[in-house]
């Protein structure tokens, strides 16, 4: 209800969580970045709609993903090939489940390696210092996935 809610808004829905105390969390992304202003249109179209509709919450949060934006479906994997990214697998690759390195969008494989339909992807990461390796998954192979982008506080020295 709540991505029918947000249609023609120039807005996407990550997730909807229901917290303590009646709380009730919208998370909102666009391709140029959330702004406040989105932020309150969200917030007053999603009150109306939740009224009529009689849902039961006390507050409503509408915010950002962040830096660190969960990658929820491979339109998000698509959307977000050539950042930084860290995954963890469902099972271990070399007895290890998570990973971080650049993400790769990989053209399907060859025919009868994976399941009709089902996209493989790539990603580039530093295995040992200056050995770079890639790492082909599916999206089902994904625990769960989040943008792991490199932040420098430091700024400019004087």
């Amino acid at each position: 209800m709540t991505e029918q809610a947000l249609a023609g808004m120039d807005v996407e829905l990550v997730e909807v969580e229901r917290a303590a105390l009646g709380l009730l969390r919208v998370t909102i992304d666009r391709p140029e970045g959330v702004r406040i202003e989105d932020c309150e249109r969200v917030t007053r179209q999603l009150s109306r709609v939740f009224e009529v509709e009689n849902i039961d919450y006390r507050r409503l949060e509408v915010g950002s993903p962040g830096v660190d934006r969960p990658l929820r479906n491979e339109a998000d994997l698509r959307r977000f090939a050539g950042e930084r990214v860290e995954i963890k697998l469902r099972e271990a690759v070399d007895s290890r489940k998570v990973f971080s390195g650049k993400l790769l969008a990989e053209a399907a494989a060859a025919e009868g390696q994976e399941p009709a339909g089902a996209s493989t992807f790539g990603l580039e990461f530093e295995a040992k210092k200056g050995e770079v390796q890639v790492l082909s998954f599916t999206f089902e192979d994904i625990e769960r996935a989040k943008l792991d982008p490199v932040l420098d506080f430091k700024g400019k020295k004087r």
